[in-house]
């Protein structure tokens, strides 16, 4: 491919198809992943006659004025500068003359390729799938008109909407899923309907920072981690609570503004996530946070990217081997596609559209956030919001996946997760409580809300876990329970009790295991974030405790946990007795 330059169509093409690894050879998605945007700016006269011919009408009788030369060139358009005789400053887009014929005959010419890609390179027999998915929404992408809608719904969706008529000042403070306030730190320019046509496209002039432009932003004082948050937040309702994204957030179609917002541009390239892969995303992403293998590979099958009668424990061992052979940068989007690449295209994955939509925009979101930032890490980074997610989202499927996070397959608690997660809740819901809410400075540095828990959805979501566990289906985690609490106990009364009888620490090992002490630890440390957590709405948390201590099941777990406990000292006081005596003989040497 060097020294080649690609048609429009066929850049785009050979982009979308260099994110297959489902479905091409990885060699061949790295060579394809090399089309970049070279596609040279078609001249201006042209771009005046495309103008004229689609708005029936002279360019002088529709701008003030219009750039001799484009501001911005990409494979299927342009852009101009130009004024409205009103004064409006306007940015004209501009469709590359003739694209729908080039877009026909690029595609035919993909279908003779694919057929050929199947017979000698081994591609999946779904490759012309995939390729007629991509044409479809390359068409989507040369409608203008539809561009504009999705503008129009993405603003509604997700930030200021200058087409509502209302002016942002005048707007109340929108919220989130978890109830906190946000700003409207998402920009999307003002369609101008008169002057949009199927091959033109006449919106908004909104003067912006490329996030690229390291110098510039500094120079306005904006902070680069609150834009990466801005836009982290904005892909992440997106793709986890709304279900119509932008494909394609690389660093060309957004800019910061001079006010610290981000504004957003070029919607054709659109998509759209049912709830069902959103729930299935959250867990896939649960799943590899635990190093589940198997509860990956079977959520791969449920979401139907593998194909039935798939052996699910060959594909879960070569999942484990993924995870084992990952180091640090694994913890990145591409290095984690990249480990998985051999996996998918071994057994057979099948993204669905919108789906392979979705690895796209994570991976532009991921190397705009890197332009900012090179240590971003998007799946550490997207976690605060998928715990927000599922404490607030009552929904059994969420409540679910929460279980899942926290308690193991064979019942036992992940007792480091509980603890790192009710810290966190304590932590962030009292720098919440602390800030003085009539304090603009301090309001402006938590327009990231999402980062904190809102305290009913954290009681209501605790509710339903003991509910589990109290529950039929929870009879393996109360026998975890019992067991780690009796640990704990067994190792408080040695460590702690005898201990302080002889005013020394025992070593590990001469009274418990490093585990028990590891347990009680960990509960310490979670009782005391609880403590902290409850005094923010002590209200809500006694609310909750009185209704669990009416119920019958917890007197009968209770009445079970002091059985084991009476049962375990029975056994235990003798031998800590013959320790006593021990200790007692070798202090009187």
């Amino acid at each position: 491919m060097v020294g080649y330059t690609p048609s429009p169509s066929e850049h785009k093409l050979g982009q979308a198809l260099s994110t297959r690894p489902d479905i091409l050879p990885i060699a061949y998605c790295q060579e394809l992943a090399k089309l970049q945007d070279q596609i040279p700016p078609y001249p201006t006269h042209l771009a005046i006659k495309s103008i004229e011919s689609q708005l029936g009408v002279p360019v002088s009788e529709i701008f003030a004025d219009i750039s001799p030369e484009p501001i911005a060139a990409a494979s299927l358009g342009q852009v101009y500068k130009a004024h409205l005789h009103s004064g409006e400053l306007v940015a004209v887009k501009v469709q590359r003359p003739g694209m729908s014929l080039s877009l026909t005959l690029d595609a035919l010419l993909f279908h003779m390729i694919g057929g050929q890609l199947k017979r000698f390179a081994k591609a999946r027999k779904d490759l012309l799938v995939a390729v007629n998915e991509m044409v479809r929404h390359m068409f989507e992408e040369i409608d203008y008109v539809l561009e504009g809608h999705n503008a129009e719904r993405f603003a509604s969706l997700y930030g200021c909407c200058p087409n509502s008529g209302q002016d942002s000042r005048e707007r109340k403070p929108s919220t989130d899923v978890l109830g906190n306030k946000k700003a409207d730190s998402i920009k999307v320019p003002k369609i101008y309907w008169n002057l949009t046509r199927k091959a033109v496209l006449t919106m908004q002039w909104i003067d912006g920072i490329k996030l690229t432009d390291a110098g510039r932003l500094k120079k306005a004082g904006l902070n680069r981690r609150e834009l990466i948050d801005q836009g982290l937040h904005c892909s992440l309702r997106q793709l986890l609570e709304v279900g119509f994204f932008h494909a394609d957030p690389h660093p060309g179609n957004l800019v910061a503004t001079d006010d610290g917002s981000l504004a957003y541009f070029d919607f054709g390239m659109m998509g759209e996530i049912p709830r069902h892969y959103r729930v299935g995303l959250i867990q896939v992403l649960v799943h590899f946070v635990n190093r589940d293998s198997l509860g990956l590979a079977n959520d791969f099958l449920s979401l139907g990217f593998l194909p039935e009668g798939v052996d699910i424990q060959s594909v879960s061992d070569a999942l484990s081997a993924t995870f084992a052979n990952g180091t640090r940068q694994s913890q990145d989007f591409q290095g984690i596609m990249n480990q998985l690449y051999d996996v998918m295209y071994e057994f057979n994955f099948s993204l669905p559209p919108d789906y392979a939509l979705v690895i796209r925009a994570l991976g532009s979101l991921e190397g705009t956030a890197k332009a900012l930032d090179p240590d971003f890490e998007i799946v550490e980074s997207a976690y605060p919001f998928v715990i927000g997610r599922l404490l607030a989202d009552p929904n059994p499927d969420m409540r679910k996946i929460l279980r899942e996070l926290l308690i193991r397959n064979d019942g036992s608690i992940r007792w480091n997760r509980l603890e790192r997660l009710i810290t966190a809740i304590s932590e962030q819901s009292s720098e919440l409580a602390e800030e003085p809410q009539d304090n603009p400075a301090a309001n402006a540095s938590n327009i990231l809300g999402w980062k904190s828990f809102e305290m009913r959805a954290v009681v209501a979501a605790t509710e339903d876990l003991f509910h589990f566990i109290l529950s039929d289906k929870g009879w393996r985690v109360r026998i975890f329970l019992v067991r780690d609490i009796t640990k704990a106990a067994d190792v408080f009364l040695q460590e702690e009790v005898i201990a302080c009888i002889f005013n020394q620490k025992l070593e590990f090992g001469e009274a418990s295991d490093v585990e028990g002490h590891t347990i009680i630890t960990r509960m310490v440390n979670g009782f005391r974030a609880l403590q902290r957590a409850v005094k923010l709405a002590p209200e809500v948390w006694v609310a909750m405790l009185l209704r669990l201590a009416v119920k019958p099941e917890v007197h009968k777990f209770s009445y079970d946990i002091i059985c084991a406990l009476a049962a375990h000292s029975s056994r235990k006081i003798p031998e800590a007795s013959w320790l006593c005596i021990s200790r007692i003989l070798n202090n009187w040497r």
